[in-house]
């Protein structure tokens, strides 16, 4: 068991957990989830001791090991699967002692314990963790020095998963990875034996890896079963109900207030009126409910869409050095209403392919068609850093807008999505989500017949997320979308093709065919699951036979589930009544016998739910784990 308990933090005088309390059974999977700046990252600098609580504490079971991504990658000359191995600082330190031993005592016991902590597997558990995060053996043999910073924090991220910590924190852990990695990452967490709590915006990670959600909002922590979707559902209805008791709340103080007002002065009624402030004290008030709107995104539409296919590929061949391709045989075309997601590993040549259609890469080879009058918008990652660091958001559409009056170059800056108070700010003190508005914003600024995103989501929180898929689906032309958030892929395209083997081609199956493929294999080879489709469809039956064995026979545990869930509902739907009979002042003056009861009544159902959610992670994490065999 993990508590917070009256946690209350504050940085550079601005308060962001206020007397925040919430309890973690062991084992839970959690995802922490707030807006943008609300104190995630702060909250898991004060579990892990880097910063002190200005109230409250945390109570963490002694001798627990707390393990997160090291904020710098490494850089050495070692070999990747040694910086992995070297993470298990107590393995590390047992074989070097091992090797000067000399006591028999010692070296039993030494022995003893490598055996007890798996380290005779560990190089072998250390290149699974490798080979999931996208590193081959060849790869897992070259030094660190030799892979830029986005790989080596996956070789950080390595080295925490392998050191297998009794509480893992993971703060954006999918920011640094492909598709491929995130799901693989998503199979890991969920199988994870101990407790994990997780910072991610990625919705389809909150879905599949964790049982439990942490909302931080308002400077306050709430504890929902169930992943994201869950969460959303039940926190709905939460501020429904606020909404409606606050609604009563305020007309009942109206009531007492307007008595108060009319007799307080009156010698006959200053009893009453005196009564009826004293309950007015003791009613207290319901806070409202406090909705943050997120800016919408908008594209412009293109005003004229050239006759498909607006590309055609025949036996393309590209690359950056003469007779050194990275992608050949490419034979491909775009329609006007297409919507494409490119799948492949980091480095099988996503992004450049994406730069060969955008005219930024001429072909080595073949032929390469545009439709003409074909206009083009591109938006990547790394561009961020072409913005203009001294200029404001305005400033840089103003460059694209010179004639026009600066009405009409706020209203197409407000269009992006950036308030009237950001469209002042430089672009060096936007927030990296305002940053990636602003550039796709300007990305797309020319209404572009097809718009190409690789990577778009890293800087947006999921609200921003969602709205990047409404403006994705109402948008006109066609896409091309490279993207590690499952959900946005799902949510916004309808074609997937395969960047593998030196080539691009099409992807006959869906997002969670692709998803099974890549945890079974656990590498980043779809092709080599792929060389017998035959038996690829006999496997694929035998692993629905297995699934469907392993259901029947964990078919007592999901009905003890289901009836935990119905009992926990009720639960709920018990205290919410006892909380607007509570409410009401009328029964604390007319009968407060009752409202006592009723008050012990709220109590009991309280405990009765705590026990229930615990028994029901228990029992959900006993599940998962049935399930994945």
């Amino acid at each position: 068991m993990i508590t917070i308990n009256d946690i209350s933090a504050r940085i550079a005088g601005r308060l962001l957990i206020d007397h925040a309390t919430v309890s973690l059974p062991a084992g839970t999977k959690a995802g922490l989830v707030g807006k943008n700046g609300a104190g995630k990252s702060t909250l898991f600098k004060i579990i892990t001791g880097d910063l002190s609580a200005e109230t409250g504490n945390i109570s963490i079971p002694r001798n627990a090991r707390i393990g997160q991504v090291a904020q710098e990658a490494p850089g050495t000359e070692e070999s990747l699967i040694s910086i992995v191995l070297s993470a298990d600082k107590e393995r590390a330190a047992l074989l070097a002692e091992a090797e000067h031993a000399t006591d028999p005592h010692r070296i039993a016991e030494i022995q003893t314990r490598l055996a007890d902590i798996g380290a005779h597997s560990a190089e072998a558990r250390a290149a699974t963790i490798l080979s999931g995060l996208g590193f081959d053996h060849e790869a897992q043999q070259r030094p660190a020095s030799s892979f830029s910073g986005g790989w080596r924090m996956r070789v950080a991220l390595a080295g925490v998963l392998f050191s297998e910590p009794d509480l893992l924190l993971l703060d954006e852990p999918t920011n640094y990875l492909d598709l491929e990695g995130s799901m693989w990452l998503e199979d890991y967490v969920r199988r994870y034996p101990h407790t994990v709590i997780i910072i991610s915006h990625d919705r389809d990670l909150l879905n599949t890896a964790v049982n439990s959600i942490v909302h931080l909002d308002q400077k306050k922590l709430t504890f929902y079963r169930g992943g994201y979707d869950q969460f959303e559902r039940q926190k709905a209805e939460n501020d429904e109900l606020q909404t409606k008791a606050k609604v009563k709340n305020d007309a009942a103080r109206k009531h007492l207030q307007s008595f108060i007002d009319r007799f307080k002065a009156k010698a006959t009624k200053a009893k009453q009126a005196q009564s009826r402030v004293k309950a007015l004290e003791r009613m207290g008030t319901v806070a409202a409910v406090i909705e943050d709107h997120v800016q919408p995104i908008t594209f412009p539409a293109p005003e004229k869409q050239p006759a498909s296919p607006i590309i055609a590929i025949a036996g393309g061949v590209v690359g950056y050095e003469p007779g050194k391709p990275i992608l050949k045989s490419i034979n491909l075309r775009i329609d006007n209403d297409d919507r494409i997601a490119l799948l492949g590993s980091n480095g099988n040549g996503k992004s450049t392919f994406a730069k060969f259609i955008s005219g930024r890469l001429q072909a080595q080879a073949g032929e390469l068609k545009l439709a003409p009058s074909l206009k083009i918008g591109f938006f990547a990652q790394h561009q961020l850093d072409d913005l203009i660091p001294d200029q404001t958001p305005v400033e840089h559409v103003r460059r694209l807008m010179p004639t026009e009056p600066e009405a009409k170059v706020r209203a197409r800056v407000a269009q992006m999505g950036l308030l009237t108070e950001k469209m002042a700010t430089p672009a060096k003190d936007l927030s990296g989500g305002e940053k990636a508005r602003l550039l796709m914003g300007l990305a797309a600024f020319h209404a572009p017949n097809l718009l190409i995103l690789d990577e778009p989501t890293n800087h947006l929180d999921i609200d921003s997320r969602k709205a990047l898929i409404e403006a994705l689906n109402d948008y006109e032309g066609a896409v091309i979308l490279i993207s590690h958030d499952r959900h946005l892929i799902e949510a916004t395209v309808d074609r997937l093709w395969l960047v593998n083997n030196g080539t691009v081609t099409s992807f006959d199956g869906d997002m969670e065919e692709y998803r099974s493929l890549i945890v079974s294999s656990g590498k980043k080879s779809v092709e080599k699951e792929k060389t017998d489709v035959g038996a690829e469809q006999v496997n694929k039956a035998e692993q629905r036979k297995a699934a469907a064995d392993r259901r029947a026979s964990l078919a007592p545990l999901k009905k003890k589930i289901n009836e935990i869930e119905s009992v926990t509902k009720k639960l709920e739907t018990l205290i919410q009544a006892l909380d607007a009979e509570l409410a009401d002042p009328v029964l604390y003056e007319k009968a407060p016998a009752k409202a006592a009861e009723k008050a012990k009544q709220r109590g009991e159902a309280a405990a009765k739910l705590s026990a229930a959610e615990e028994q029901w992670l228990e029992l959900s994490a006993e599940y998962e784990d049935g399930m994945a065999g």
